[in-house]
């Protein structure tokens, strides 16, 4: 008879004691031209062609930024692994996550941090951004704010179940 809770000889994985280091990644910079925010924008908005051009003229991040928003998860992954845990925070902090926003303001991420709280629906933060943002970022983080509700709304919906656009 076979027993199939019976330890094997060799040690697992799981049963090992090494330590595994973690690696620190560096942040890199996010400094866009109004045009490419503009671009994003319209790219999170579904312009197909859009996202192209982010993703095949140096913005990956901004396209995995896009696929993020849209909550798949290997964009998600590879910002984080590829030095953008700070745009990560940001779609974090969008969808609710209150320690990613926290991350966001000791970080010295503000702006991100109020793109955030404007998505997800905080008055103070559309006024921050109207006093202290640009257009380009108004208009971003309204965009945002247009995907995030519809994915909401249709987890809401019982006739849309696994299903995001």
């Amino acid at each position: 008879m076979w027993n199939i809770f019976k330890k094997k000889d060799k040690e697992t994985k799981s049963d090992s004691k090494e330590v595994i280091p973690f690696s620190e990644v560096v942040m890199k910079p996010m400094n866009y031209s109004s045009m490419v925010i503009l671009a994003w924008a319209k790219a999170i908005e579904g312009d197909e062609k859009l996202q192209d051009w982010l993703n095949l003229n140096g913005y990956r991040e901004l396209y995995g930024g896009v696929l993020a928003i849209y909550l798949q998860d290997k964009p998600r992954d590879w910002l984080m692994e590829n030095g953008y845990p700070h745009l990560m925070a940001m779609i974090n902090a969008a969808e609710g996550n209150k320690a990613a926003g926290h991350w966001l303001l000791q970080n010295n991420f503000e702006t991100l941090y109020h793109i955030a709280k404007a998505v997800d629906h905080e008055d103070e933060s559309w006024l921050w951004l109207q006093k202290n943002g640009s257009q380009d970022i108004f208009i971003l983080a309204k965009s945002i704010q247009i995907i995030k509700d519809k994915i909401e709304e249709n987890h809401n919906d019982p006739h849309w179940i696994n299903r995001d656009f």
